[in-house]
């Protein structure tokens, strides 16, 4: 299963860490990894201040948490990535969880 924990303060996204495998079908063949991975890639690709944050990625981890405040964009684009995240999971809940913690 893919653990998603995100942590949350003042309203702003401030880490999100994904770890783990579907296992919903052979490596090579899982949309649902591929899915996941592609919105961690994309999203850590939009972000405009990378100086802002540390990116950690290993096979089946990604982490990026933020080092200072960041711009209302990078914010966006977080939220926007938990969004797709969410989508992935209300549609293959066995296969992915979001843990959101803070407020």
């Amino acid at each position: 299963m893919i653990r998603v924990t995100v942590i949350k303060a003042e309203q702003k996204i401030k880490s999100i860490l994904v770890k783990g495998h579907s296992n919903s079908a052979p490596k090579g063949e899982d949309l649902i990894c591929a899915g996941v991975s592609s919105i961690v890639t994309g999203g850590a690709n939009a972000i405009e201040h990378p100086e802002c944050y540390t990116f950690k990625t290993n096979d089946g981890y990604f982490e990026i948490a933020e080092l200072k405040t960041a711009n209302e964009h990078d914010y966006n684009v977080l939220e926007t990535m938990l969004i797709q995240l969410k989508t992935i999971e209300e549609a293959y809940p066995k296969y992915i969880e979001i843990i959101e913690k803070g407020n």
